[in-house]
C-alpha cells in the first residue's frame, strides 16, 4: 500500500465566472499533519470541500485517490464511510443538548430500539479520554452530561473533534480550528492533534496562523490563486518563505508603519464604568480614563476576558448595560444611549464578528456599503440607484475590494474582502472615530497588509483609530500608543517607543 493516505491529482473546480481551483496536486502521508496555507480566496476551503465530499464527483475535474484507490464520491456519507471526517470553522453543535448527545448526534447507541444513554455516556467518556481530556468535572474536565451551551469555544472545539472520532476516522480535516481560541486553548488543541498523530491518524490542517503551522505541520502545501504553488517538508520551510509563496511577492515589512502626527483630542472617557448584565451589583468595567486623538492609532491590548470589547461596545451604545461616567467627543459631553447616537457623532465600531454584526451575507456589496447611511442615497424613502452604484464603485476602487462586481453577494467574497466591505460600510457614515475590534482576525497575511494600509490612509485624513487586538505583533506593529487592560481596568499606557511584548504582557497580567 502507498505511503500516502490521500493523493489529489489535477483537481480543478469552477463556479460561474470564477475558477476556484486549477490543476491542484498534493499528497498527504500517513500519520502526518499536512498544512494547507494561502491567502483568502486561494482555494483552501474549496479544496477541503472536495476532499470532504461537499462537492461530489462530477462537479470537479481531476483524480481523488484514497488509500491507493480512485474515489468517485457522490455524497458526504460516502466519504465518511471511508474514514474521512471534517471539522469546519463554523462548529456544528446543538447548544441545548449534552456533550454526549452532541458527540453521538448523528448515530446514538440503542438498546431494544431505544437510545441507550448509559452506553452513550460511557462511549463519550472513552472518546474524550482518547484525545487526552479529563472527564471529571470536579477536576475541571468536560463531563459527558454537561450542556454544550455552557462550554467555552475552546471546549466546544474539543467536543467537535470527539464527535468526529466516534466513527473509524483515518483522515481528519480541520478548517481554521484555532480561529476563535485563546493562546492556552491553542496549546491544548495542538497537543490533542499531536497525540492523534502519534496514534497514526492523518490530518489536513488549514490555518492563517503561520506560527501554528510551523509548530504542528509535517508537510506544507501553499496555494495561490487556486493553484498549488509548492509543497515542502516543514524543516525546509520558514514563515518568510511561506508568506512570499502565498502572496507571490516579498513582504519585507508585514506592518507598514508610517509616521503619524497626533492632532486634537477626539474621544475621552472619564471614570467610565459598565455593570455586569448578569450580576448588576458588580462591574465589568471600572473607572476607565482614556484619551484617543485624531491622527493616531491607539492600540488596546489585553488577555481574553479583560473587558476590551465590552468597554467599547458600551461606549458605542450597543452593550446590554449602559455605561456610567463621562464620554466626551471633540471636547463635548456625549449622551450615547444607542448606536444611532454614536453614529450621529461620528463614532463607529467594526465588530470582531463581521459575519454576525458587520454584514448581511445575502445582500450585495453595493447594499452592504450603503445600508449604514441610507439617507445619503435616498429621497422620500426611495433609494437613488445611480447614487448607490456610484458610492459602491468608489469604495470598491478606493479600498481595493476584490469582487466580480458591486452586485456580488458578500457571502461569496473572501474573508479579507468581506472585512473591506465592513470598512466601506463604516466609512459611508463619514466617521471621525473608528473602533476596530480584531480588524484582521481570520484573514490572510496579504489581506492584513491591505487593511493596515487602509488604516494608515484614514489616520492621514485625521481619523482617530482605536484598534483592539489579541495579536501582540499587530499591536506593536501598528499602534502609535498602547493601553493595556485587565479585569475591566486600564493597567498601563505606553508610547510605542517604550512598548515591548514583555512590557505589555506584564501590564496585561499584573498591571504596570
Amino acid at each position: 500500500m502507498t505511503d500516502c493516505i490521500l493523493e489529489m491529482r489535477g483537481i480543478s473546480k469552477e463556479f460561474p465566472g470564477v475558477k476556484a481551483l486549477s490543476d491542484v496536486n498534493f499528497d498527504v502521508r500517513r500519520g502526518t499533519i499536512h498544512a494547507l496555507v494561502g491567502e483568502n480566496g486561494a482555494g483552501k476551503s474549496t479544496l477541503i470541500n472536495v476532499v470532504s465530499g461537499v462537492f461530489p464527483h462530477g462537479s470537479y475535474r481531476g483524480k481523488y485517490i484514497l488509500n491507493g484507490e480512485e474515489m468517485r464520491f457522490l455524497h458526504i456519507r460516502d466519504v465518511a464511510r471511508k474514514g474521512v471526517a471534517c471539522i469546519h470553522q463554523e462548529l456544528n453543535l446543538a447548544p441545548d443538548l449534552s456533550v454526549a448527545e452532541n458527540i453521538f448526534l448523528n448515530e446514538k447507541p440503542t438498546r431494544h430500539g431505544l437510545v441507550d444513554f448509559d452506553a452513550m455516556h460511557d462511549q463519550s467518556r472513552q472518546v474524550l479520554e482518547r484525545i487526552g481530556l479529563n472527564t471529571n468535572p470536579l477536576a475541571g474536565g468536560i463531563s459527558p452530561e454537561e450542556r454544550v451551551g455552557r462550554l467555552g469555544i475552546g471546549r466546544k472545539q474539543m467536543v467537535e473533534i470527539a464527535k468526529a472520532l466516534t466513527r473509524d476516522v483515518s483522515l481528519l480535516l480541520l478548517d481554521e480550528p484555532t480561529a476563535a481560541l485563546t493562546g492556552a486553548e491553542v496549546d491544548v488543541l495542538l497537543g490533542i492533534l499531536d497525540g492523534l498523530r502519534r496514534q497514526g491518524m492523518s490530518m489536513i490542517y488549514i490555518s492563517h496562523r503561520l506560527d501554528e503551522v510551523m509548530r504542528i505541520a509535517d508537510d506544507i502545501t501553499v496555494l495561490r490563486d487556486g493553484k498549488s504553488v509548492e509543497t515542502r517538508a516543514r524543516e525546509d520551510m520558514d514563515k518568510e518563505t511561506m508568506i512570499q509563496l502565498m502572496v507571490g511577492r516579498e513582504l519585507t515589512n508585514l506592518f507598514p508603519r508610517v509616521p503619524h502626527r497626533r492632532g486634537e483630542l477626539a474621544l475621552e472617557l472619564r471614570n467610565y464604568s459598565v455593570r455586569n448584565p448578569d450580576a448588576p451589583d458588580q462591574h465589568l468595567i471600572r473607572n476607565v480614563n482614556l484619551k484617543a486623538y485624531r491622527g493616531e492609532i491607539l492600540g488596546v491590548s489585553g488577555l481574553m476576558g479583560s473587558g476590551r470589547t465590552e468597554l467599547f461596545t458600551a461606549v458605542f451604545g450597543a452593550f446590554r448595560e449602559k455605561g456610567e461616567g463621562g464620554v466626551f467627543i471633540n471636547g463635548a459631553k456625549a449622551d450615547i444611549r444607542e448606536p444611532r447616537d454614536a453614529l450621529d457623532r461620528g463614532l463607529v465600531i467594526i465588530s470582531e464578528d463581521r459575519k454576525k454584526y458587520g454584514l448581511n451575507l445575502v445582500m450585495s456589496v453595493k447594499q452592504n456599503t450603503s445600508m449604514s447611511a441610507l439617507k445619503k442615497v435616498s429621497s422620500r424613502f426611495i433609494i437613488n440607484d445611480n447614487k448607490e452604484v456610484k458610492y459602491a464603485k468608489d469604495y470598491v476602487r478606493d479600498i481595493r475590494i476584490v469582487t466580480p462586481g458591486i452586485e456580488t453577494l458578500v457571502r461569496n467574497l473572501s474573508g479579507g474582502n468581506q472585512q473591506k466591505v465592513v470598512i466601506a460600510k463604516a466609512l459611508f457614515c463619514d466617521p471621525r472615530i473608528i473602533i476596530l475590534d480584531e480588524p484582521t482576525r481570520g484573514i490572510d497575511v496579504g489581506a492584513k497588509y491591505e487593511i493596515y494600509k487602509i488604516m494608515n490612509e484614514l489616520v492621514d485624513r485625521g481619523v482617530a483609530i482605536i484598534m483592539i487586538s489579541s495579536e501582540m505583533e499587530e499591536i506593536l506593529g501598528m499602534s502609535d500608543r498602547v493601553v493595556t487592560m485587565s479585569n475591566g481596568r486600564i493597567t498601563g499606557e505606553f508610547d510605542i517607543s517604550e512598548a515591548s511584548q514583555e512590557i505589555l504582557m506584564r501590564a496585561s497580567v499584573i498591571g504596570r
